[in-house]
C-alpha cells in the first residue's frame, strides 16, 4: 500500500495501551477502560506501551488471553475501530467480564492482529500517528479498507 492510497482527512488515531490489556485487546478483550469520555470514533492503532503490568498477568481471565502469545512493548501490534465510548452503565447492561465499573468504556470492532509488530512512540491519551507508520502497519494488511 502507498501514501497515495491512504485516505486523507483525520481518519486514524494511535492509542498506547499498557500489556499486557494491549494482547488481551487482539484476544477479544472489550471494552478497553478509560477514566475520561472518548468523542472521536474512528479507525485506531493499537500500540503496546513500553510498560508490563505484572500483576496483571496473574488475572486468570487475562492469563487465559494471551497464552502462547508474545508481549512486545514500544510497538503497534494491531489496528482496531472504535465505535462506540460510553459510561459504565453497571453489570446487568455492561456484562462484559472486562469491563471496570466508575469508568468509560471504548468498544472497539473489527480488531486486526498484525503478524509483526511495528515499533513506534505512543503517547496518551490518543495521538495522530505519521503517515510512515500508518504505511508500514497497513502493509501487513493487505484487505484492509478504510
Amino acid at each position: 500500500m502507498s501514501l497515495l492510497t491512504l485516505p486523507e482527512g483525520d481518519w486514524i488515531r494511535g492509542i498506547t495501551i499498557r500489556q499486557p490489556w494491549a494482547t488481551c485487546i487482539l484476544a477479544g478483550k472489550n471494552p478497553e477502560n478509560r477514566p475520561v469520555n472518548w468523542p472521536w470514533r474512528g479507525w485506531m492503532l493499537i500500540h503496546a506501551g513500553q510498560k508490563l503490568e505484572q500483576p496483571a498477568l496473574r488475572d486468570p481471565l487475562v492469563a487465559t488471553a494471551i497464552r502462547g502469545r508474545e508481549l512486545p512493548l514500544g510497538a503497534v501490534i494491531g489496528v482496531a475501530r472504535l465505535t462506540d465510548c460510553h459510561p459504565d452503565q453497571g453489570p446487568e447492561k455492561c456484562t462484559s467480564p472486562w469491563a471496570q465499573r466508575g469508568g468509560h468504556h471504548l468498544v472497539f470492532d473489527d480488531v486486526q492482529e498484525l503478524a509483526l509488530p511495528v515499533n513506534a512512540t505512543g503517547a496518551l491519551p490518543a495521538w495522530k500517528p505519521k503517515p510512515d507508520l500508518v504505511t508500514q502497519v497497513l502493509q501487513q494488511l493487505p484487505d484492509f479498507r478504510p
